[in-house]
């Protein structure tokens, strides 16, 4: 709740952060670590959770939601975390939600043929929105 949110990939800063989400270039969760951008990276949420059915490459905003999904959706509906209303609702957020962002973000084609995932929302774009077009001569993105 009182968390100061930083935006850098400044390596000595991101040391000093109890969590690190979508930069730094590691993933362990043990030390609250959320970046799927090394090219060893494979987790999807089956291979994380093999309860779940869906294995597209998770971005760091799915990799949040593998972890901390359920518990955040339990506090707010004041249900057990492992009860039907949970698991049901953590399932159809991430199919009908997260899935679409770990998709795009990781740059997987929604079909080929067949889709892959539901495309329902656009807010990947959105998101792309906040950083600086490519030929911006101003590339910083902690400038707001």
């Amino acid at each position: 709740q009182d968390a100061e949110v930083v935006r850098t990939r400044d390596p000595q800063r991101l040391a000093q952060c109890d969590v690190v989400v979508d930069v730094g270039g590691e993933y362990d969760p043990k030390r609250h670590r959320y970046d799927h951008h090394q090219r060893s990276f494979t987790q999807s949420m089956r291979s994380l959770r093999p309860d779940k059915p869906w294995t597209t490459k998770l971005s760091s905003a799915g990799l949040v939601y593998c972890h901390f999904g359920s518990q955040i959706l339990a506090g707010l509906l004041g249900q057990p975390e492992d009860g039907p209303i949970v698991t049901t609702l953590y399932d159809k957020l991430y199919e009908n939600f997260v899935e679409e962002i770990d998709a795009i973000d990781n740059g997987i084609a929604q079909a080929e043929g067949e889709p892959r995932y539901a495309l329902t929302t656009t807010l990947s774009a959105r998101v792309g929105h906040l950083n600086p077009r490519w030929n911006d001569p101003n590339q910083d993105t902690e400038v707001g």
